[in-house]
């Protein structure tokens, strides 16, 4: 292996193996190879973003899931392989302080009640009183994409704009349209409009295979 002493030889170097990569096909050896190869490279030269939170593991995981399923979303255009893959890090990170904090802030809302309202709160749920865990089933769906549908629908002319890409910018925390737009170089309408016609019906068929229809049915689109 060629030995590396700057971060522009790395990321040459990371750039030429997921343009080979991408070269074979889904599920091939030569593609798990080659990617196999990126997430060793990487992880030894140490440059990815790092922070001390119990969910790091976790959101590294899911980041480098995400990069095997999908080489092809890397632009070389925008940025470095190690740049990308830090942000896509740091999007995974967010998505767990977010759920992190609304977990503490439903315990917090418990320790705050007294023992009579609790037993009143605990009588009057329903027989099942579990929440369905709707926003976790949804991001691991669109992050895996079992079907491959979500990342070959895309904006016209634009096979980097997926309905995936835009579906898990919109996720909660949600990302501003005006943001999703300057960041692909969009028109302002372009992606808002993309996503009503194609990611909505998509999120919805989702939702209803989950069994959760009663929750769309109750909703409103933005």
């Amino acid at each position: 292996m060629i030995k590396m002493h700057t971060a522009n030889d790395l990321n040459q170097q990371l750039q030429q193996l997921v343009a080979e990569a991408c070269l074979h096909p889904a599920r091939s050896l030569m593609r798990r190879q080659k990617l196999t190869q990126i997430v060793r490279l990487v992880m030894k030269s140490g440059k990815l973003w790092k922070e001390n939170t119990p969910y790091y593991k976790d959101a590294l995981q899911q980041t480098w899931l995400y990069f095997c399923r999908n080489p092809e979303q890397y632009n070389r255009e925008r940025c470095s392989v190690i740049t990308w893959l830090d942000n896509c890090l740091k999007w995974r990170l967010q998505d767990f302080r977010v759920w992190e904090a609304e977990n503490q802030a439903r315990v917090i809302h418990i320790s705050m009640l007294g023992t009579e309202e609790i037993t009143n709160n605990i009588e009057n749920l329903p027989a099942d009183p579990e929440i369905p865990p709707i926003l976790e089933e949804t991001y691991q769906w669109a992050t895996t994409d079992p079907d491959g549908e979500l990342t070959s629908i895309h904006v016209k002319g634009r096979p980097d704009v997926t309905c995936q890409i835009l579906i898990l910018r919109r996720l909660p925390p949600e990302i501003p349209w005006k943001s999703i737009a300057k960041e692909f170089n969009l028109p302002p309408s372009t992606a808002p409009n993309f996503y009503k016609r194609e990611c909505q019906p998509r999120l919805r068929n989702f939702a209803i295979r989950q069994g959760y229809h009663e929750i769309l049915n109750s909703s409103r689109d933005n």
